[in-house]
């Protein structure tokens, strides 16, 4: 049962990391909050606050190349938004 896809490690949310303690995670779309919390909480041995989800659907892309318009479409996600209690934190870069 593998809910949390991958981190959000940009540099967005590494702003929103420092000031305000929050998370980001790609998650299976089907995932409750409460799954993402306890998934959250087993992983990295922490206490989560809140979960806030947020689900995208995917954009239709097109690019030229030689043969022609080539159309695509980007996968729809669902990204959770992890607010841990004071004195909480993950370091994402300590296993490597």
């Amino acid at each position: 049962m593998n809910i949390l896809i991958k981190p959000v490690v940009t540099e967005k949310m590494q702003k929103i990391t420092d000031k305000l303690h929050k998370y980001g995670f790609i998650v299976t779309r089907d995932a409750s909050k409460d799954q993402i919390a306890k998934a959250i909480t087993t992983m990295y041995a922490v206490e989560v606050e809140s979960v806030n989800t947020m689900v995208y659907n995917g954009k239709r892309k097109s690019r030229n190349t030689k043969q022609g318009l080539v159309h695509g479409k980007k996968a729809a996600f669902k990204k959770a938004i992890i607010t841990l209690k004071d004195g909480q934190e993950i370091d994402f870069y300590a296993n490597i």
